[in-house]
């Protein structure tokens, strides 16, 4: 299939640290220099958490008073049904895929169902139609051209 790398639309999620702060496990930083710094920093840093999807960045998910509030499936679903579905009204979906990785929201049986109403066939994630591939690694083009700027 000519293109397929453009018809595919992913899914990911991240969390800003407002504090400077970063998850050392998911960001390297590499110099020539060991600096020995040490940082105090709050065992549990005010973050700001961000999900892109459709090349969107959308801060969706918070409560009634401006919170942040944690992804579970049924928020996930809202989102689906509420933001992610009516955008792609102004298009051809009979032509895209929807890849997603393996988070416990995105793989609910609801939230799987409720994407194949929309894709049919064409979601690649675990438990879909085109499962991802177990021990996989949670990579998409988010990883290298959004989150790390």
């Amino acid at each position: 299939m000519v293109d397929f790398h453009k018809r595919i639309l992913f899914s990911d999620e991240a969390h800003f640290w407002l504090n400077g702060y970063f998850n050392k496990q998911n960001c390297g930083i590499w110099s020539e220099a060991n600096p020995q710094v040490y940082v105090e920093t709050p065992l549990h840093p005010e973050k700001q958490p961000f999900g892109a999807l459709y090349g969107l960045v959308e801060s969706f998910f918070k409560n009634d008073e401006s919170q942040n509030v944690t992804v579970n499936n049924d928020r996930y679903r809202a989102m689906i049904t509420n933001f992610f579905i009516p955008e792609l009204n102004n298009h051809d979906v009979q032509e895209l895929w929807l890849q997603q990785d393996d988070a416990t929201c995105h793989t609910a049986r609801a939230t799987i169902d409720l994407l194949k109403d929309t894709f049919g066939d064409r979601v690649i994630s675990r438990f879909g139609p085109v499962n991802w591939p177990p021990r996989s690694c949670d990579l998409t083009p988010l990883d290298y051209f959004l989150w790390d700027m």
